[in-house]
């Protein structure tokens, strides 16, 4: 019955516009990609946090390819988080329904090391100041010094990747109907 409470509550911080710079404390118990995480709360809840303000290159799975430094941008993001203590500042939630944060351990702003690192792109649709400003003069660094995704030329964004997996399951759903 204690969970349950626990659970409602949760649920209820987060479908709230109250949410907004509430501060979770949790055990980061999974990293999904470069930019998702999972933390054990301290009621043992399991909270979905996806990184705000920035995009991770996305990996593999059993749909098809990932982007080049998805791989990397994951455990990039699982060494320096991974099994420890951190402070999530809930910003808002998306469309997912997964919390977005500003993931912070030791003091760090870790979305802002994944972009200076250039395993992360700044998501400019939803960042806000000051973040915003901060963001982007990571980002501009770590692409003029050629860091991480940045090696390459014109790396492509993920939310440009997603969209074109998109349009290539529809096409071959499409073509699949015809035969």
């Amino acid at each position: 019955m204690k969970r349950f409470f626990s659970v409602a509550a949760l649920l209820l911080l987060l479908g709230t516009n109250a949410r907004a710079g509430r501060i979770v404390e949790g055990m980061v118990r999974g990293v999904h990609d470069g930019g998702v995480v999972i933390l054990a709360t301290r009621e043992d809840n399991r909270l979905r946090v996806r990184l705000y303000g920035i995009d991770a290159p996305e990996i593999a799975t059993s749909d098809g390819p990932g982007q080049p430094f998805g791989g990397i941008a994951r455990r990039t993001l699982m060494y320096k988080i991974m099994g420890r203590q951190v402070s999530a500042e809930i910003m808002d939630t998306d469309n997912s329904h997964r919390a977005a944060a500003i993931v912070r351990f030791a003091g760090r702003d870790i979305n802002r090391e994944m972009v200076a690192e250039g395993m992360a792109w700044v998501y400019r649709q939803e960042l806000q100041t000051p973040y915003i400003l901060e963001y982007a003069a990571a980002e501009d660094m770590a692409h003029a010094s050629h860091r991480g995704l940045w090696h390459d030329n014109n790396p492509q964004p993920p939310w440009e990747f997603r969209l074109a997996r998109e349009k290539s399951a529809r096409h071959r759903a499409r073509h699949q109907q015809r035969n």
